[in-house]
């Protein structure tokens, strides 16, 4: 079964944490280019993987216009249903702990609609107690997808250690999930 992680990294963060949700979903990464672009060949491997995962960093309060790009260029398979119950996911990061991620995730939820997919939640609850830290999985209490704070004056390497363990965890649930329905 094929997974494909498909995103954009404007500074390196979101990169590593496709590369942890791809190792936990053993998926395909495909970057978004600065340019918008994804490569010919990456779209017959989305067409072809049973499930998709879209990361992107928020940026103003949405994806990054490179995202974007690529969501309306995929448009030309909407037209023709190409997406059509596949099983999808997706996260962002900002710098700052909320950083207005939700609203990227209910973008990446609304395009993967659209499509005629079958979302997969982050299904963890959150770390909230007195005694929950940076460490613990999903410590930013995410629902509808990943969420990372990744800080502003630092690189992916300060990601705190409980976004990437979520991240792994995260990749693994939507494989689970994918299979269920393979």
């Amino acid at each position: 079964m094929s997974i494909a992680v498909v995103y954009f990294s404007g500074y390196g963060h979101t990169k590593l944490v496709a590369e942890k949700v791809a190792e936990g979903a053993q998926a395909e990464l495909i970057a978004v280019d600065q340019n918008g672009d994804i490569q010919e060949s990456d779209w017959q491997k989305l067409n072809e993987a049973k499930a998709i995962i879209f990361g992107a960093p928020t940026y103003m309060g949405s994806v990054p216009w490179q995202f974007k790009k690529f969501a309306d260029a995929s448009s030309k398979i909407w037209f023709t249903r190409g997406w059509q119950d596949k099983i999808f996911a997706g996260f962002s990061n900002s710098a700052s702990l909320n950083g207005d991620k939700q609203v990227s995730l209910q973008y990446l939820q609304t395009l993967a609609s659209q499509h005629g997919g079958i979302w997969v939640s982050l299904g963890f609850p959150p770390a909230n107690t007195l005694a929950s830290t940076r460490e613990d999985v999903n410590n930013l209490g995410g629902s509808v997808g990943l969420l990372v704070q990744s800080p502003s004056d630092a690189g992916a390497d300060k990601i705190a250690s409980g976004d990437l363990e979520t991240a792994v965890k995260f990749g693994e649930r939507v494989a689970s999930v994918a299979q269920r329905f393979n």
